[in-house]
């Protein structure tokens, strides 16, 4: 995703969350990030015409998960499982032993999607949207990192 991208992504983020919508400041400050600590992706249609996004924040062995929306009328074409896909595969590039997210107690296709991709609960964040009072549940998978090895070689 570039700043080029956020008229477009901030409007779509206000139709599919319209209780919790970001801001575009808060889009801006998200990207300003990248590639440090931030890594936000953008899904695009054989048209070019972006029908969905995810963001990651990583740093010090752990990711989460920021945001993953996808435009209504393409959900269950596996845009989703893509976007969750290339966030899972950055926390893997960084060296990320967890991602953590947070997800809507009543939103059940994503609690699915979160669950087939081996994100179990760990939490509860009570009343965490407003205005709806909805509560979040906190999720985490864990992920397989290559450690180098510790210690001592034999060889000089």
């Amino acid at each position: 995703m570039t700043m080029a991208d956020l008229p477009v992504v901030h409007r779509l983020d206000g139709e599919l969350f319209p209780e919790d919508t970001w801001s575009e400041e808060m889009f801006r400050g998200e990207l300003a990030d990248q590639p440090r600590t931030r890594h936000f992706v953008v899904a695009e249609s054989e048209g070019g015409e972006i029908v969905g996004y995810a963001g990651l924040a990583a740093a010090g062995g752990q990711a989460d998960v920021q945001t993953i929306g996808v435009r209504a009328s393409r959900r269950g074409e596996g845009i989703g499982a893509a976007l969750l896909t290339a966030l899972l595969d950055e926390a893997g590039r960084r060296r990320s032993e967890a991602v953590f997210l947070e997800v809507r107690a009543d939103n059940a296709p994503a609690l699915r999607l979160y669950e087939r991709f081996g994100f179990e609960p760990v939490g509860v964040r009570k009343r965490y949207y407003q205005p709806s009072g909805v509560d979040a549940i906190v999720m985490c998978r864990r992920l397989r990192v290559a450690r180098p090895p510790v210690g001592f070689s034999r060889e000089a």
